[in-house]
């Protein structure tokens, strides 16, 4: 990169030597006001249309949004005519509050105050821009002038304020300077004090002085220091709501409205996901569930994320990205194997303690559960997956439960076809590698019929039944008809085999269970077999009948190709 000697440098914060934000905690949720069908339309390659954007707010108002920012109407006729449309048809609950924009001339405020007739409840937001840079070069105006404009605007909105205020409307005034954090500190407070004065704020008409961070540009605890110094500042801070509008230029939106509300902010502007000009604005839904994984109501219902996400993605034209917190595709998904092992053993405890019990699942902050996604595809696989993965998926999307010790096994198998395919593994896929792997082979050995018949002890002994059994089988290729006897089927299979020329082999672990239910339920054995050379082979069976599938898995575990993954 060139040299960038004398182009940038750091940015000056205030002096608060006394700050107290760092040792205060976030108690109770903010005033949240969403801008997505504002500040976060005008940022879309193709803004919403009237019944678009009429849907959108009606998920605004599920989600629980009591204010909401619903347009710019001396901008265009869409805008305005979509803000006439929610007060004609009654769209509006009347715990809700719209917010209207205008710039600080006369012309639009008479424009927004008109589209908002009827309305019961209203925020006139009135802005302008306030930043040295914009002074500059967007006005060529000084200080004292920009502080007429913004006043002007005041007494504008009080001149024609009888045209809401008669009808019974319900009024709130807010203000934002633009941009405060690049504005001097001094003067941000001399304008907003001005604007106060004019419009006559006092504890029971209190005005929202809304702080943009239009271009996000200090630290987070930069921006702190600042909400602090002008809470401290401001004078009459008890007629005052002071509002936040964070950007997210430098990637820091969400901390930097955290660190505001230490700081004595009391609501917070904003769009879910994160949509609007250039990086975006502060992400409603990520700064709400922080809230709620702190064990603080957000006082925002996203118990359907998935849904919101849907709806937000078909409306807006966006995507959300698969890492984006919380909402993103892969946020709850697990590849390594480390953390798939932590999160399969956490997952299986809390089965069995309940859903309200603290939630300490590793690596994963919040139970997928409480914003309406379930455990599916929290652990996925590819290369760099372990044996907890593959068997989690296994038990999870299958109802095949392995035994411990061969775990390793299975995850070796699963990994190596990973590694060979470059790419991660689908359930279905690890499902069928198992299958090939255990279930359905059928070489070296192959049994074509196998015929049992049930023996009792003898009279007055233990009353231990036997099994005879004949079995016609191949190994390597040679045809064998023998009948053997045994304690049961697996014994009696096993020596059968001792009279061909298969390995001879002793069953050194054995385990079982059921899947599936009703008349569809079979029975899944899993035996691991000791051959004379010490080498331990795992092989698995499948049957509806319980015995057929214990000599199933002593197949599967000869068939077995002897490879490069471990078997004990």
């Amino acid at each position: 990169m060139k040299t960038i000697d004398g182009k940038y440098r750091q940015f000056q914060g205030v002096s608060l030597d006394d700050r107290t934000w760092p040792s205060k905690r976030l108690e109770t949720a903010p005033v949240w006001c969403s801008v997505d069908l504002r500040d976060g339309n005008q940022a879309l390659i193709n803004p919403m249309g009237i019944e678009a954007k009429i849907e959108y707010f009606k998920m605004l108002v599920k989600i629980g949004f009591k204010q909401i920012e619903v347009g710019f109407p001396s901008s265009s006729k869409t805008e305005y005519d979509f803000v006439r449309r929610l007060i004609d048809e009654n769209l509006i609950p009347d715990d809700v509050t719209i917010q209207v924009l205008s710039q600080a001339r006369d012309q639009f405020v008479q424009k927004t105050l008109e589209s908002v007739r009827g309305a019961k409840n209203v925020i006139f937001h009135l802005y302008n821009a306030t930043s040295p840079a914009q002074r500059k070069y967007n006005f060529a105006k000084s200080k004292e002038e920009i502080i007429e404009l913004a006043v002007q605007g005041v007494k504008s909105l009080k001149k024609n304020l009888a045209i809401l205020t008669d009808s019974g409307t319900k009024v709130t005034f807010e203000y934002s300077p633009e941009n405060f954090t690049e504005t001097e500190m001094d003067f941000a407070l001399e304008i907003c004090r001005a604007v106060m004065k004019e419009w006559g704020a006092t504890p029971q008409n209190k005005i929202i002085l809304n702080l943009p961070s239009t271009v996000e540009c200090n630290l987070p605890n930069q921006f702190a220091d600042q909400i602090e110094y002008f809470c401290r500042n401001i004078g009459d801070r008890e007629s005052c709501i002071i509002s936040l509008h964070n950007h997210n230029d430098r990637g820091e939106g969400i901390a930097h409205c955290e660190l505001g509300l230490l700081a004595g902010a009391e609501r917070v502007e904003g769009c879910l996901f994160g949509n609007g000009e250039r990086t975006g604005n502060m992400d409603l839904v990520t700064a709400a569930l922080n809230f709620y994984t702190q064990g603080i109501n957000p006082e925002l219902d996203f118990s359907n994320l998935d849904e919101v996400s849907t709806v937000y993605e078909r409306l807006t034209g966006m995507s959300i990205h698969p890492r984006q917190p919380y909402s993103g595709m892969l946020v709850y998904t697990a590849f390594s194997g480390s953390h798939q092992d932590a999160i399969r053993k956490a997952i299986e405890a809390r089965e069995q303690m309940g859903e309200n019990t603290l939630w300490d699942v590793p690596y994963i902050p919040i139970d997928p559960h409480d914003i309406g996604y379930d455990y599916t595809g929290i652990i996925r696989i590819n290369s760099q997956s372990g044996k907890g993965g593959a068997v989690y998926i296994l038990e999870h999307d299958f109802g095949i439960v392995p035994p411990k010790e061969m775990h390793p096994v299975i995850g070796a198998v699963v990994k190596a076809r990973a590694d060979e395919l470059q790419r991660e593994l689908s359930s279905s896929e690890i499902y069928d590698l198992f299958e090939e792997k255990w279930l359905a082979t059928k070489s070296p050995l192959n049994v074509l019929e196998i015929n049992e018949k049930h023996m009792e002890g003898e009279r007055g002994g233990p009353g231990i039944e036997h099994v005879a059994a004949t079995a016609t089988i191949e190994w390597l290729g040679k045809r064998y008809v023998i009948t053997a006897s045994g304690n049961g089927p697996l014994d009696a299979f096993v020596n059968i085999m001792r009279r061909t020329s298969a390995p001879v082999f002793n069953i050194s672990s054995f385990h079982e269970h059921s899947i599936g239910t009703g008349s569809d339920t079979h029975a899944i054995s899993y035996v691991q077999i000791t051959k004379e050379d010490g080498t331990k082979v795992w092989g698995v069976g499948k049957s509806s009948n319980v015995g057929r599938a214990g000599v199933a898995a002593i197949v599967s575990a000869l068939n077995f190709k002897i490879s490069s993954e471990p078997q004990s």
